[in-house]
C-alpha cells in the first residue's frame, strides 16, 4: 500500500491545524501519508492554504470529487450543522472519515453516520483530542474504581466555535474523557447554565452520576479571565491530578497502615491530660505519598491523526470511535436539555 491520500474539508481554525499536522507528518513520513487536496467554501481561505501547502483546492466536496483525485481519507472540519452531512458524501464516495468534536448536530444525524459506514465498511473517528493527552494515557494506566471526578475547562472569550454552546464546544471534551475512564452508563445529570456573551450558554456546571456510583462534577466556561485545563479523580486510597495544558500528572497515594498508626498516634495525643509531657506530632499528611509522573509530552493532534492514519492503514478500530463519539455528543445533549428545563424553572427562558 501506497502512502494514505489525505484531504481536508474546512480549513478554518481546526482544519488548518489538521493541514499543518499533516505536512509534518507527510514531510517525516512519505511514504505513509500525502496531503492531496483542500475544501473551503470561502475564496480568500482556501486560495491561502492552497499556496501555504501547495495543493490542489476546491469551493464543495462534489468539486473534489469532480477533479478525479485519488483519495483514502478525510478529515471533516467544517462546522458542526455541516458534519453529517460532508461525512456522508465523503462516505459514499469510499473515504474513511476523522470528523471533529462533536460528531454530529443530534443524534439522528450521528446514527445515519455509523450506520452508513458500517454498511460500507468504512472508519469513523471522532476528533475528541483529550484522549490522547499523554497526562490522560498515564492516568487510564493507573485506574482504579474511580468513584469522583471533578473537572473544570475555563477559556478566555473568543468568537470561535459560537455556532456551537459551551457544553458542545468545552465541556464535551471532558465528557468523553470521564466518560472513557469511568466505563458506566449514566444514570442521573443535573445541570445549570447560562448566556453571558454569546447567544447561547457559555458556562455551565454540571453534576452527572453513573450506575457504578461515580459522581463526576463538570464546570466550563467561554467568558472566564483565565484559561484553566483540569480534571481531578479520586479512587479507594489515590487522589490524581491532571492539567491537559501542562500536559502533567500529580497522585497522592494513601498508605493505610501508615495512616491508620498516624491516627492511632494523634488520637491517644489528643486524650492526654493538659500539660502532659507527648511526643513530637508527625507531619499531618502522614502516610501521603507525593508523586509527580514524568511524562513524555507530545502534541495530542499529532498522536489523534497518527491514530487515525494507523485505523485506515490496518482496517482496524481508532482509539476514539464513533460510538464513544455518540456517547459524548448524546451526554452533552442531556445536559443541555437539563439546562433547558432549569431555566424554565428559574423563570429565566
Amino acid at each position: 500500500m501506497g502512502p494514505i491520500r489525505i484531504a481536508v474539508v474546512g480549513a478554518g481554525a481546526f482544519g488548518r491545524n489538521h493541514l499543518r499536522v499533516y505536512r509534518e507528518l507527510e514531510t517525516a513520513h512519505p511514504e505513509l501519508v500525502q496531503l492531496a487536496g483542500l475544501v473551503d467554501e470561502s475564496a480568500t481561505t482556501r486560495d491561502e492554504a492552497a499556496a501555504r501547502y501547495g495543493i490542489p483546492a476546491f469551493g464543495s466536496v462534489a468539486e473534489l470529487f469532480a477533479a478525479g483525485l485519488k483519495l483514502d481519507a478525510a478529515s471533516v472540519c467544517v462546522p458542526t450543522v455541516h458534519h453529517a452531512a460532508v461525512a456522508e458524501q465523503l462516505l459514499n464516495a469510499g473515504l474513511d472519515v476523522l470528523i471533529e468534536k462533536p460528531f454530529a448536530a443530534s443524534l439522528a444525524e450521528a446514527d445515519h453516520v455509523l450506520a452508513l459506514a458500517g454498511s460500507l465498511g468504512r472508519i469513523v473517528q471522532i476528533g475528541h483530542l483529550e484522549r490522547f493527552n499523554p497526562a490522560v494515557t498515564a492516568v487510564a494506566e493507573r485506574l482504579n474504581n474511580p468513584m469522583f471526578f471533578e473537572a473544570h475547562r475555563l477559556s478566555i472569550f473568543t468568537p470561535r466555535s459560537l455556532d456551537v454552546d459551551v457544553v458542545l464546544d468545552l465541556m464535551i471534551h471532558d465528557l468523553d474523557v470521564v466518560l472513557s475512564l469511568t466505563n458506566s452508563p449514566v444514570r442521573e445529570v443535573r445541570a445549570v447554565g447560562l448566556a453571558v456573551l454569546s447567544r447561547k450558554v457559555d458556562i455551565a456546571n454540571v453534576r452527572v452520576e453513573f450506575d457504578s456510583g461515580c459522581v463526576a462534577n463538570f464546570t466550563a466556561s467561554r467568558v472566564s479571565t483565565e484559561q484553566v485545563r483540569k480534571v481531578r479523580l479520586f479512587q479507594p486510597h489515590q487522589y490524581l491530578s491532571l492539567d491537559f495544558a501542562r500536559q502533567e500528572l500529580l497522585s497522592i497515594d494513601v498508605d493505610p497502615a501508615a495512616a491508620a498508626a498516624f491516627l492511632s498516634r494523634s488520637s491517644t495525643l489528643s486524650a492526654a491530660p493538659a500539660g502532659a509531657p507527648g511526643a513530637a506530632l508527625q507531619h499531618p499528611s502522614a502516610g501521603l505519598n507525593l508523586q509527580k509522573f514524568d511524562l513524555q509530552r507530545a502534541e495530542p493532534l499529532r498522536l489523534e491523526l497518527e491514530d487515525f492514519l494507523r485505523a485506515v492503514r490496518t482496517r482496524t478500530a481508532p482509539r476514539v470511535t464513533g460510538e464513544a463519539g455518540r456517547a459524548a455528543l448524546s451526554l452533552a445533549l442531556e445536559i443541555n436539555r437539563e439546562i433547558k428545563e432549569h431555566a424554565q424553572r428559574a423563570g429565566l427562558a
